[in-house]
């Protein structure tokens, strides 16, 4: 089990932002080596990213049908096992059925698809595939915010009563995507991004977090749903009210204009007899309340933090580790399921600890509802999601 994976990526192209974070995360610790790619619906540009990645010419595409033909024609030994897909959210769907389909395994970058009808039927290729599949919502890789998240399930807090999340930020506080912003170009499309906005593009972490750390399910929403910036197509702030399904009542924020924020996600989640708090800003810190005594303050890489947290730290306390790590947990635990598989022996149940389809599944369904709330007199939608 310690020979690297073969890792294809599909997007991550000039000026693409998250192509390079999972670059990153996908080398930090020794689990992959990038070996092919398709990387620019432009060959030209693919052709020079993958130069500067250092990529054998022969493996860099001209477009992502071309390397699921070609690399299947590779020796077994050869041939890219994941593939990581990075484009924006219209470009999901395809790739990862490809993907599967052709027996590669697939980190796809979230939310999960373009539309919640994708969703399921992506849903069903991953079943039918027998492949691995982890959607990156990456603040669920922390170690602190998993330490809370085995708080909750333990049981000590008591009946989980309820739970705030909120994502903050302020970088389209501007029409930007009237300058020569890629990033805000594509995410505020919605022939690209989809339906939803910032409620798809942050909201979906703050409720993938709300969900991760409370162990619940939401059933029902209520949402408020904003466009500030003149000119803009889709949402750039919300509030949703959240029911969960043990009668737990939530308030989900989302916003990309709060001038001057910048990405402090930030989740609390109360109990009967007390509560957690986590936010990036201090992301090593996990804060735990109680009715009856002292609160407590916990830290990656001590000691007294449950094996969960332990598992994905990699530095003694006191020793920073931020979103790059916490995104390299997503990739690690999922390579070290992959070469268990491929070695015929059993997972740790640490290491499967990453969100997979049914994350992106619901994190539509969330984009679904919070829309048509949004948009509905009634406002209060039944979280439901069709087989």
């Amino acid at each position: 089990m310690s020979d690297k994976l073969r890792l294809g990526m599909i997007g991550g192209g000039p000026g693409a932002f998250i192509g390079g974070v999972h670059r990153i995360a996908a080398q930090l610790d020794g689990e992959y080596e990038l070996v092919c790619g398709a990387f620019s619906s432009d060959p030209e540009k693919s052709k020079a990213s993958g130069m500067e990645l250092g990529l054998s010419p022969e493996r860099v595409y001209r477009s992502y049908h071309e390397l699921f033909e070609r690399e299947r024609q590779l020796p077994e030994q050869e041939r890219v096992q994941v593939i990581s897909i990075v484009t924006p959210n219209h470009v999901h769907f395809e790739p990862a059925k490809l993907a599967l389909e052709n027996g590669f395994h697939v980190v796809l970058d979230k939310p999960m698809t373009f539309t919640l009808e994708e969703a399921l039927a992506l849903r069903k290729v991953v079943e039918a595939s027998g492949k691995r599949f982890c959607l990156t919502h990456t603040y669920t890789g922390y170690p602190m915010v998993k330490e809370g998240r085995q708080v909750v399930a333990s049981g000590q807090l008591g009946k989980i009563r309820k739970v705030y999340v909120e994502y903050p930020q302020g970088w389209l506080s501007r029409f930007e995507e009237g300058s020569d912003n890629k990033q805000a170009s594509w995410r505020t499309d919605p022939s690209k991004s989809g339906k939803a906005g910032a409620m798809g593009d942050i909201g979906t972490h703050a409720f993938n977090l709300a969900e991760y750390v409370s162990g619940l399910t939401v059933s029902k929403l209520c949402a408020d749903i904003n466009t500030v910036v003149e000119g803009r197509q889709l949402d750039d702030d919300g509030a949703v009210l959240l029911k969960f399904a043990n009668g737990a009542s939530g308030v989900l924020m989302a916003s990309q204009v709060a001038a001057g924020e910048e990405n402090n996600v930030k989740v609390r989640v109360y109990g009967e007899h007390g509560g957690v708090e986590w936010q990036q800003s201090d992301e090593n810190t996990l804060l735990v309340r109680w009715l009856d005594k002292p609160a407590e303050i916990r830290r990656t890489g001590t000691g007294y933090v449950s094996s969960y947290a332990q598992h994905n730290s990699r530095t003694p306390a006191g020793h920073p580790e931020g979103y790059l790590e916490a995104f390299a947990n997503l990739y690690r635990n999922f390579a070290l399921c992959v070469k268990a598989d491929l070695a015929g022996q059993p997972t740790q149940p640490e290491w499967e600890d990453y969100p997979g389809v049914e994350d992106g599944v619901r994190g539509m369904a969330f984009i679904e509802g919070v829309i048509a709330s949004g948009k509905s007199d009634q406002k209060w939608i039944n979280f439901s999601i069709e087989a």
